[in-house]
């Protein structure tokens, strides 16, 4: 290509810009060629659930795998504002770190190279916004907490305040499922 980017998607080195910006284009053909599942990096127990449920489908039916980490916003502080954009700054470094944690996971797990978001915001509002900017996410995949008081923050806010207004499906995936049944389901 004329950008030095290869073709092939499995090739292609992430990168990260500002916002909610990918590593590729929004499609415009309603009709989803390109799907994503997108994985959201909450820092649960349970997110490695989901990053293999995701990967495994991802092999199975050729769609890629997105990764969003949000960066809950900073107060700012006025006379402060230098260190919190210290704050942000090393937030952001922070959030790089564990996106490509996960990107290797996913790599060696589906073969192909996930695409990466960072958002800013309220976790559950900035899954709705991503998935409203980008077309080509099909499914959200999310994994419950089999341990806690029920399945989890995020599941919950989604499944209870904005499940009305997304126009793809959630894929809510047992915390304590193994390996083999992964792979089955998937």
């Amino acid at each position: 290509m004329a950008d030095g980017r290869s073709e092939n998607h499995d090739e292609r080195v992430p990168e990260f810009r500002g916002g909610m910006t990918m590593t590729k284009e929004p499609m415009s053909d309603p009709v989803r060629k390109n799907r994503v599942l997108l994985c959201v990096l909450d820092g649960s127990e349970e997110l490695s659930i989901a990053l293999h449920y995701a990967s495994m489908r991802s092999l199975r039916t050729g769609a890629r795998v997105g990764l969003l980490y949000v960066l809950e916003q900073a107060d700012e502080f006025g006379h402060w504002a230098g260190v919190a954009a210290l704050m942000r700054e090393e937030a952001r470094a922070e959030a790089e770190r564990l996106l490509l944690q996960a990107a290797e996971v996913v790599k060696r797990l589906s073969g192909q190279t996930p695409i990466l978001y960072i958002s800013e915001g309220e976790p559950s509002q900035a899954v709705i916004d991503l998935i409203n900017e980008d077309r080509d996410i099909a499914f959200l995949i999310l994994a419950a907490d089999t341990e806690g008081q029920g399945p989890g923050p995020l599941v919950t806010q989604i499944t209870s305040r904005h499940i009305g207004s997304l126009h793809i499906p959630v894929v809510v995936v047992p915390g304590n499922m193994s390996d083999d049944e992964i792979r089955s389901f998937a």
